[in-house]
Formats: C-alpha cells, structure tokens, sequence
C-alpha cells in the first residue's frame, strides 16, 4: 500500500469481509482476497489441515483425554461450531465455557520440548484449517494475537467451497511465479510446501519454461520472459516475515551475507532494510518507538539518505504504537538493547 492505513485493514477485514486470515503454504498464516480463498484452500490448506489433525489426533490419545481420539474430535468439532453460532464471536477460551470438550488439557509436542496446554486452541486451529471458522476481530489492539472465532460463512457464504487440487495448485502456482518469478524449483517447492513430485506436476499444467539463472536452472512463465527496465533506486523497511523476503529458499542473490544477522534459527526473517532490490542491512522499533536502523554494507551516501527517510516516515506513522517480533533475530535484539 503507498499510503497504508491500519483503519482500512481492520475494515477490510472484520466489517467489509474482503479479506481474511488463513493457515496456508508452509503452515503460515497469510491474509487472502475472498475469491481466492477456495483456491489457496484446495492448493495448500486442506493438507496442512489433514497434517494438524492427525497430531491432534495423537496427541489427545497420547494424553489420556480419549482412546479414540478422531472421534472425540469429531464430536468437540461439531460442539464448537454449534456454540460458535449459537454465540456469536468467541475467544477459544469463551467457547470453552459452552463446551465442555474444549476444557481438557493435552501434552503438545515431543522430545525436549513439551508443554501442557488447553485443546481448545488446538481444535480452533483445525478447524480453521479445515477452511470451518476463520479469525475475526482481535481482544484489544490490532497487534493482538488474541482472536474472536467466527463461522467462514461471513466471509463466504457458500463456504470455501470444492476445489480441483490439480487446478487450484496450477493456479497458485502461475501466480506465485507472476510475482517471483522467474525462479528454481526449489523455490517453489518450499513457498509452496509440497513435495517435489507435487511441485513438478503443478509446473508441467501451466507449461513453466526453463531459463538460465546466472548459471542455475530456474524455471518461468512462457509469455514472462521479457527483460524487466531497471527502476529509479528506491529503499523500502520491511517488516518481519515479509513475503518479499520469505518468497524464495535460494536467497543469496539479494540477502547476500546478512543471514545470520536477520533471521532466527527457524528461518524466519527479521524487520529488513532494502535498497534497490537487495537487503542491506535491519532495522527495529525501540521501547521509545524511535525506529533504529542499521546498515551491514556500504551502499552510499544516497543510498543512506533514503533509509534514513523512510525510517523516520516510518517511525511517524507508528506514532504511540508499539511491536516486538515474536522471535527477535540477532540483530533485533542488538539494535533494542
């Protein structure tokens, strides 16, 4: 957005319903246009919630809660969403008040990392997957990660609706590619979260051609194969875990040597500072709400102008707002200190 304003996202999506919140590629949550969403459901949600539900399958056997635990799901699936629509939006919490399923406790995870927790998140979360309910409103600010559940009929009323895998896969791809490409296999596989096998099949329905990355066969659009003009030099800060800068797995072309420094240890990326293209260095909000940036290459005396720019512009339009990232990188944690 040139112009971004916090009001319109909240209208667009809680009273307008154009957009919405969903766990899709890569078990990430993205915000889609409406008439998209039977597509990305198909192309990536549905597996991701096959995935999830098996988990919480084992996990609710594993604790104790029911030895058959798919049809102790069953049942509190079809509980919570009968108390969602009897009561309108509701914190996984609320609803477990109205059913009392949603109050037993479950061991999450495995190894050396274990924690006991309500599976009323956990069911909300399947059932969001599943493309059932979908998160509304936030309990207190925008940056809340406390949500409202809301029946996805709001949204669509048909609901998400049945969708061809193969066509709805064809059709992210072609427009993963409109947007990143041209670039590898290997790119796609993992913005994707399909196997390879699904990967390729994708690509082969939408006739992907391929071109010559600097050496590295890359793959692209038939009718995209012409040379993009070089824009005016622009500088941009990025939040954390931007789809500019998760787009691809094959990053050193524009992260070059800054790894370390702007991701946490599971791959997610920090707040970035751009220039041209390229990461150059982070950036991160201090309690004071003074925006800190920090260059980890020489780009120039232009160049450092513009960062400082945006920054402050950026500092103005957050105002009184304050954010942390949920896992701080490196170089965050630096920079707030």
């Amino acid at each position: 957005m040139r112009k971004p304003q916090i009001e319109s996202i909240e209208r667009a999506l809680y009273d307008d319903r154009t957009i919405v919140r969903m766990l899709a590629m890569r078990r990430t949550m993205f915000v889609v246009p409406t008439d998209l969403v039977p597509m990305v459901q198909a192309a990536a949600s549905n597996a991701v919630a096959a995935r999830e539900r098996v988990r919480l399958v084992q996990w609710i056997e594993a604790s104790g809660v029911a030895a058959r635990g798919d049809s102790w799901l069953r049942k509190a699936e079809a509980a919570t969403l009968e108390a969602l629509r009897a009561h309108g939006p509701s914190t996984a919490a609320e609803l477990a008040k109205h059913v009392p399923l949603l109050q037993k406790q479950i061991t999450v995870g495995g190894g050396k990392w274990q924690a006991t927790q309500g599976v009323a998140a956990r069911v909300m979360l399947v059932l969001a997957a599943q493309g059932h309910i979908a998160r509304g409103r936030p309990r207190g600010t925008w940056i809340s990660t406390q949500h409202r559940w809301e029946p996805i009929e709001l949204w669509l009323p048909e609901g998400v609706g049945s969708f061809g895998v193969d066509d709805a896969r064809a059709k992210l791809v072609t427009r993963w590619l409109r947007a990143f490409g041209p670039a590898t296999v290997a790119d796609v596989k993992w913005w994707t979260g399909w196997t390879m096998g699904e990967t390729r099949k994708a690509l082969a329905i939408v006739d992907a051609v391929e071109v010559d990355l600097d050496g590295i066969p890359g793959i692209a659009l038939a009718d995209d194969l012409e040379t993009t003009k070089a824009g005016k030099p622009w500088a941009a800060l990025l939040p954390a875990l931007d789809p500019t800068a998760m787009g691809w797995t094959q990053r050193d072309w524009y992260l070059g040597e800054h790894r370390p420094a702007l991701f946490d240890r599971s791959g997610n990326v920090g707040p970035t500072i751009w220039w041209n293209g390229r990461v150059v260095g982070g950036w991160a909000q201090r309690a004071s709400g003074e925006i800190a940036p920090r260059l980890l290459e020489d780009v120039g005396k232009d160049a450092t102008a513009a960062v400082t720019a945006e920054a402050e512009r950026l500092e103005k339009w957050l105002g009184d707002r304050r954010f942390t990232s949920r896992f701080p990188t490196p170089l965050e944690r630096e920079l707030m200190s």
